[in-house]
């Protein structure tokens, strides 16, 4: 019974893998909002249509490497006034129509 209980231990973390992404498909759009890392807005397709519609491609800004881990929020102090209240506002009534 020791054989059979360490076997379903074994192999408990490959079937939660493989059922990951099919949740994430799922869920992946309704988890996405104004409150999510740049990074997780520009790698789905929908939010990133949205994103870059209001403030273009920020995946190929120079210094996204540096900033893909924060909000839009996060980066709004840093962007010299091109990410506005106004602009995050748009953003979140679009993602939140998702």
């Amino acid at each position: 019974m020791k054989m059979l209980h360490a076997a379903a231990l074994a192999i408990a973390p490959v079937l939660a893998l493989s059922a990951t992404p099919a949740l994430a498909e799922e869920g992946e759009k309704a988890s996405l909002t104004i409150d999510s890392s740049i990074e997780a807005l520009m790698a789905n397709e929908a939010t990133k249509a949205i994103v870059i519609k209001h403030l273009g491609p920020l995946d190929q800004h120079p210094f996204y490497g540096q900033f893909k881990g924060m909000t839009l929020a996060q980066v709004q102090p840093m962007s010299n006034g091109q990410i506005t209240d106004e602009t995050i506002e748009k953003i979140k009534t679009e993602l939140s129509a998702l």
